[in-house]
């Protein structure tokens, strides 16, 4: 979620056309020509994955790859709720509540069991699950997502208190629900040396336990006969790592799967004509994708020429390119749904090639010449030569340069040497969690020449990132994000381009619980 986890490659994107798979693989290719009817395999769900669960330890998670295996297998105090609105019911927590700001009290429901004779799970259980996080000896990359957590109290066997040193309001759309929330056995843990290092933990909470991993293919899950819940609907579940989204769209209209995420090139095509007997889902999602500006760069120092740039782009037509139309344009870096989303850019989205040339006029700038830097996929390239021909219309010169995802992402790094000074103009993409703050992070001046690769640098901007870290109403809150974007858009350093969308299909005698974004629950899907 956060930029060190690979915040605008996806290996979700196509890699190889639909005529090359189907040269390539016959037999299956064949089966997808027929007329078939795409059904659930008996009490089998099997979902697709484009990051593969690779951390065998919550303390260690990377994504939802994680998550998604986790969500299954363990509990947490509370959970998101499937729908379209982002909200959470209760978990292992019978009870939670901010008790003031820098407390949470919560109560455990009891005889919530551990598997394999661990017993009942307990407040040591939450304490210890926390706390590891925190440890700086464990190294966890989930420590941030605890914010200004500093300790858990235990009141009771099954009541306890999170204690912060500074109120901190993403810790319920974030840490709570999310992988930093994740509960494990204590006793467990402690029995394996600090560290669960195999495939198949000594013990789990969830619905499901895991049966198996085929490393490189899928995670095979079963029921878990000692759940304190309801019974799960399936009896296996297959996590199946499939890199490639048309792959996996055509996998699943052969019968080798019953969920995925489909590439936003194949929406228009499966709106028009589903495979029988499946469904498509659509959902916006926390991605973010924008065109920014070095504003160290000389050629960029002149705001009437990046005001320039920002008129001369036409998001719609950008977005048609590169999306297939699939995708709607963005407001700014917070996702709908969320607090601080934006209703409106400063600039339009179609932008105004007369207002464009009177900036340049001002500056004095005729003609100018520029690279924009892009990963070489085909939705980014495409998105960089409509960029460059609108640029064109008002002189501005603009050459492509499309890099491999190792080369693209050191391009802004100070660390990786001295190629941030070379960047003028870069299509890049980010994906957060669901809070605002996750988005805001690394735009921050103590970013600059790390994630922040347009050296933005702001002090009203810092600050209300620190303000709204520590507000709990969420109306002010989202009044200090809104500002904040407004905020980078005025700085002409940036045109945002669209948060793009998750789409899913599915066989329809699934009935699948997701997230607002579209990212599934695996653990709440049923049967129909």
């Amino acid at each position: 979620m956060k930029p060190t986890k690979n915040p605008c490659h996806s290996s979700d994107a196509t890699a190889i056309t639909r005529r090359r798979f189907l040269q390539g693989t016959a037999g299956l290719g064949a089966m997808t020509l027929l007329p078939m009817q795409v059904w659930a395999s008996g009490n089998t769900l099997r979902i697709r994955t484009y990051t593969e669960p690779d951390n065998f330890d919550p303390v260690d998670a990377s994504g939802f790859g994680e998550e998604m295996l986790y969500g299954c297998i363990y509990r947490k105090l509370i959970q998101y709720v499937p729908g379209e609105q982002w909200g959470y019911d209760l978990d292992l927590a019978e009870k939670i509540e901010q008790r003031t700001p820098t407390e949470i009290a919560f109560t455990l429901k009891k005889r919530q069991m551990w598997s394999d004779g661990y017993g009942e799970i307990t407040s040591e259980d939450i304490k210890f699950s926390f706390e590891r996080i925190l440890d700086p000896a464990m190294k966890s990359s989930l420590t941030q997502d605890l914010g200004s957590l500093t300790h858990v109290e235990i009141t009771g066997t099954h009541s306890g208190v999170l204690h912060l040193d500074r109120p901190f309001s993403p810790i319920w759309g974030i840490a709570l629900p999310y992988l930093a929330g994740t509960i494990v056995c204590k006793k467990a843990v402690e029995a394996v040396g600090g560290r669960i290092t195999t495939a198949i933990p000594p013990t789990v909470s969830g619905p499901y336990r895991v049966r198996e991993l085929r490393t490189g293919d899928r995670w095979i899950l079963e029921r878990n006969p000692e759940y304190s819940g309801p019974q799960a609907d399936f009896e296996r579940v297959d996590i199946v790592h499939i890199d490639d989204a048309l792959t996996a769209e055509i996998g699943l209209e052969a019968g080798n799967l019953e969920f995925t995420r489909v590439s936003p090139g194949s929406v228009l095509r499966l709106r028009r004509q589903k495979p029988a007997g499946t469904m498509l889902t659509e959902h916006p999602s926390l991605y973010y994708a924008w065109l920014g500006m070095n504003l160290d760069s000389p050629k960029l120092s002149d705001i009437r020429v990046r005001q320039a740039i920002q008129y001369a782009i036409d998001v719609p037509s950008t977005l048609t390119a590169a999306y297939s139309g699939s995708v709607e344009s963005s407001t700014g870096i917070i996702a709908p749904g969320l607090v601080g989303h934006r209703n409106n850019t400063l600039i339009p989205p179609e932008g105004d090639l007369e207002i464009a040339r009177l900036l340049l006029d001002q500056a004095g700038v005729s003609t100018l010449n520029l690279r924009l830097d892009v990963l070489n996929t085909s939705v980014w390239t495409s998105a960089a030569q409509v960029i460059q021909a609108t640029a064109g219309a008002i002189g501005i010169n603009i050459e492509i340069h499309a890099h491999e995802s190792g080369s693209f992402w050191s391009l802004g790094k100070e660390s990786d040497g001295d190629r941030w000074k070379n960047l003028e103009l870069v299509l890049n993409r980010f994906s957060m969690a669901p809070d605002p703050y996750y988005a805001t992070s690394w735009f921050t001046t103590e970013q600059v020449g790390i994630w922040n690769w347009e050296r933005f640098s702001n002090k009203e901007f810092d600050q209300l990132h620190q303000d709204a870290l520590a507000e709990t109403d969420n109306t002010k809150r989202h009044e200090m994000y809104v500002r904040m974007q407004n905020l980078m858009e005025e700085s002409g350093a940036y045109r945002f381009l669209t948060h793009e969308s998750t789409a899913n299909l599915y066989v329809s005698n699934v009935v699948p619980a997701t997230r607002p974004d579209g990212l599934p629950l695996i653990q709440l899907f049923r049967k129909a």
